[in-house]
């Protein structure tokens, strides 16, 4: 007997298995832009978008497409490509940061908890889709909101985690054993 081959009928779901999003993805600005051409203006659209997975990984990407959703989608390529992680500490930064991308000129300070996203605009967006929940940020410069979004993330990428600074005390074991080696160095004499 030959086996007969059936396809799925119409407006029927087949057994699909729908992942739930693994990143926070924000359209931040969507842009006409033109080329001139002989016979006039050819326009395509500029797409500035942010990714995120509040867990603190973060990118942001920047792409042109024919139409508003080829832009926003090889954006949003862009910007998983590019993705950065950002070191927090007790949900805020471990230090202020301060980063310069073109005439945009971000600072990042951390706050105490309870403070929330002190922030305007991009910078909010970039530290939301970040995982940052206390903040206080001055956008100094320009306004132009691309190169704002990269100044953010240059800030973001200037943070050194606590455990590598170098003004942490050392332990007391530490201390004890430079104790004893300088008793030694010295004759035991002090």
């Amino acid at each position: 007997m030959a086996e007969v081959k059936t396809r799925p009928q119409r407006g029927r779901q087949t057994d699909q298995v729908f992942e739930e999003k693994q990143f926070d993805e924000r359209v931040i600005n969507v842009n006409r832009v033109a080329r001139v051409v002989k016979g006039g203006r050819r326009f395509r659209f500029q797409a500035l978008v942010v990714v995120g997975d509040k867990k603190n990984r973060v990118g942001v990407g920047v792409s042109k497409g024919a139409d508003v959703t080829a832009a926003v989608s090889k954006a949003t390529d862009v910007a998983k490509k590019n993705m950065v992680k950002i070191d927090l500490y007790k949900g805020t930064l471990p230090h202020e940061a301060e980063a310069k991308v073109g005439g945009a000129h971000i600072l990042i300070k951390p706050a105490s908890a309870g403070t929330g996203l002190i922030a305007g605009g991009v910078v909010r967006t970039v530290l939301e889709v970040a995982g940052v929940h206390n903040v206080l940020s001055k956008s100094l410069g320009s306004t132009n909101k691309i190169n704002t979004a990269y100044a953010t993330i240059a800030a973001l990428e200037q943070l050194t985690p606590k455990s590598q600074w170098v003004t942490n005390r050392p332990s007391k074991k530490t201390t004890e054993k430079e104790s004893v080696d300088t008793k030694s160095s010295t004759g035991g004499k002090e």
